[in-house]
Formats: structure tokens, C-alpha cells, sequence
């Protein structure tokens, strides 16, 4: 069973590369979400705008979900030794990180919380709401429309 363990983990890995484009799909407990969190923390790391970042996903739920874990992990870089955060830095993004990095890194969760837009976590029905809702006259439906 360990066998299997570094394919896995390579896989999300190569999933959370943000320089690659993914789609993940596979049954419940198996990771989603930690690629998905992953994902948007290596975004971060490549020094993309948090609010940038839109996240979407099928239930609020999981959406809460994604951003519990984004702020937890965030918050234990800014708290972790230097040995700690640079171990679990390499394992998420697969390679050696260097001194400056390392403290650009560990101040990671405070521009983000300092930051005046937080990455989106949304479910899909949400973000399609949004966008019917800023643009009634494009989508063709009325200004005053309710969901049902």
C-alpha cells in the first residue's frame, strides 16, 4: 500500500503547480481540497495578488473548508521554526528553497491578512449569481430576478 504513496503525492503535487493547467477530479477523502489549498498557496508564493485568487466548488461547505485550511496553513508558517517551514515549503512546492525565500515565506500570512481582498472561495451557484446579477442586461434575464 505505501507503494503508492509517491505516485500520489507527486500527482498533487504536479496538480498544484500553478503553472499548469489541471483538473481534478476524484472521490471523496482522496485530496481535492489539499490540492486545491495547495494550489492557491503556491499561487501566493509565485506572488500572485490574493485578490486574484477565485476558488470554486460545489458546496459552501467545501468552500469554508478551502479557506479554514488556507488561513490555518498560512498562520503555522508565520508561527513554525525555520527548519519546519522550510521542510514543508519544499514538500509543497518539490524544491530547494533558499534563505530569502524562506523569509519571504514565513511573512506570507500577514500581507495576506493585511491584504484589503482576500482569496475567493465560492460555490459555482454563488459566482454564476454574482455574474447574473452585475450584468442582468448581458445575460438577458431581469435586473430584479430571484433564484428559486
Amino acid at each position: 500500500m505505501k507503494s503508492g504513496l509517491p505516485k500520489i503525492n507527486s500527482l498533487q503535487q504536479k496538480a498544484a503547480d500553478p503553472v499548469t493547467s489541471a483538473w481534478v477530479e476524484a472521490s471523496a477523502g482522496t485530496g481535492k481540497t489539499k490540492v486545491l489549498v495547495d494550489r492557491v498557496l503556491r499561487l501566493l508564493l509565485h506572488g500572485n495578488q490574493p485578490s486574484n485568487i477565485l476558488c470554486l466548488t460545489y458546496t459552501r461547505s467545501a468552500a469554508a473548508e478551502m479557506q479554514e485550511r488556507l488561513n490555518e496553513r498560512l498562520l503555522s508558517w508565520s508561527t513554525m521554526s525555520k527548519q519546519a517551514l522550510q521542510n514543508d515549503l519544499e514538500s509543497l512546492t518539490a524544491r530547494a528553497v533558499d534563505s530569502h525565500q524562506l523569509e519571504a515565506d514565513e511573512t506570507l500570512y500577514e500581507r495576506v491578512a493585511n491584504s484589503e481582498f482576500q482569496p475567493k472561495f465560492h460555490t459555482i451557484h454563488s459566482f454564476c449569481e454574482t455574474l447574473l446579477r452585475r450584468f442582468p442586461q448581458e445575460a438577458g434575464v431581469d435586473t430584479n430576478f430571484t433564484i428559486l
